[in-house]
């Protein structure tokens, strides 16, 4: 089942638990706009190169649409549906003033320039500048794009507008990128973690986790769950995964990474095959990487206790009813990963007041938001009789319906 596919049916699942009407139910899985232009831009040999660039906007009910932009080969128009939805009800969780987008490029990044990838992003600025804006729809960094990315967009935006730095979140801080936003989804990782373990009177002390993905946010991950005194014993990346079961080294795993570009041949482990990182013996499994890693193949074989999704649609819904009867408690990515999403608001905000926070004060701000979003969804829970991913799904539903509803769009 595609990303799509799954995204939909949690949706509908939670929209007959919630007894939603089926006109409303509609209304809110179509999308508000799909845009899709031409990138047309001229390499450094002076040759001419096209790019086909999309933003689909998905709901607006509750704010302006927020979202990544990414830049990848297979960049599919279905799972950027998907994740625009998830988008919705994500920041609906998170209880902020935005609704759902997502977006992206189909090109490898890695094939362009510096100054190729520069052109790229300005050429689909100027394409969807009029469609964009700090009050409908404010873009963000996801694969293959970063805070340099937003710079550009940015500026470029800026020559239509005057100076917006609240147009995108994640930029460089001398720009206006906010303290911490490097490492929110890590921190909101814990954060989320750590409200889970409390709920079942556990701390992330002694805890076992493996982590599936070391790139920003499985390694912000690793690093702050070293920190609480949790003992990280395997991780992978796309180089390789490896294993320690007294605990990797972590601050020296990450010097590791830094110079030699990935896990891969870090003394003090031992290398494992990639495939069995998810079935590794472990208390926690994190994983953060690509969708769709945990399937009906390998469910079985997962010996965590607890699952939490970092990466986007990590859980096939097959998996998660393997899972649910073998007793394994899943937080669910629309809450577990929702800390980047969370501190970009707080990036909007300081813009928008030109007022800029501490790196304390932002990462106070996000644990009280993390905090407040579990007690939401265990609320959802009790009152629904369901699981965490149903409890979380019927909060961003429901408070995306209300706000449709309280706005007269329903149809």
């Amino acid at each position: 089942m595609n990303a799509l596919a799954a995204t939909n049916r949690n949706f509908k699942r939670a929209a007959r638990l919630l007894g939603l009407d089926s006109k409303l139910e509609k209304s809110l899985l179509i999308p508000f706009r799909e845009i899709k232009v031409e990138c047309t831009i001229p390499k450094d040999d002076g040759s001419l190169v096209s790019f086909v660039g999309f933003r689909i906007q998905h709901d607006n009910a509750r704010g302006p649409m927020k979202g990544g932009i990414r830049y990848h080969p297979e960049v599919d128009p279905d799972e950027v549906n998907a994740l625009a939805q998830l988008m919705t009800w994500k920041t609906a969780v998170a209880n902020i003033p935005y609704g759902g987008a997502k977006g992206g490029i189909g090109c490898d990044p890695a094939k362009l320039s510096i100054s190729e990838l520069e052109r790229l992003t300005r050429v689909f600025t100027q394409k969807i500048h009029d469609l964009i804006g700090i009050h409908t729809d404010v873009p963000a960094p996801d694969m293959g794009t970063n805070p340099q990315t937003m710079a550009w967009i940015l500026d470029e935006y800026s020559k239509f507008h005057g100076y917006s730095p609240a147009i995108v979140t994640g930029k460089p801080i001398d720009l206006g990128g906010s303290l911490g936003r490097d490492a929110a989804t890590g921190r909101g990782v814990l954060f989320a973690t750590e409200a889970l373990l409390n709920d079942q009177g556990l701390s992330v002390a002694g805890q076992r986790f493996v982590i599936q993905g070391f790139g920003n946010v499985g390694s912000w991950a690793a690093q702050l769950i070293h920190e609480a005194g949790g003992k990280v014993v395997a991780v992978s990346d796309i180089t390789g995964a490896i294993k320690n079961s007294n605990g990797l080294d972590i601050p020296s795993l990450l010097k590791h990474v830094k110079e030699h570009k990935g896990v891969k041949g870090f003394g003090g482990s031992n290398s494992i095959d990639s495939n069995s990182i998810l079935t590794e013996d472990c208390d926690i499994l994190i994983p953060a990487a690509l969708g769709g890693v945990i399937s009906k193949d390998n469910a079985d074989h997962i010996k965590a206790k607890f699952i939490i999704e970092a990466a986007n649609h990590p859980t096939d819904p097959e998996a998660d009813e393997i899972l649910t009867k073998k007793g394994v408690v899943i937080l669910p990515d629309i809450f577990a990963n929702s800390g980047g999403v969370t501190v970009s608001y707080f990036e909007w905000v300081q813009n928008i007041q030109g007022f800029m926070w501490d790196e304390a004060k932002v990462n106070a701000e996000l644990k009280k938001y993390i905090g407040q979003g579990f007690k939401d969804v265990k609320e959802m829970c009790k009152t629904h009789n369901c699981d965490l991913r149903m409890g979380a799904f019927t909060l961003g539903v429901n408070r995306v319906a209300r706000a449709t509803v309280l706005r007269g769009w329903e149809a």
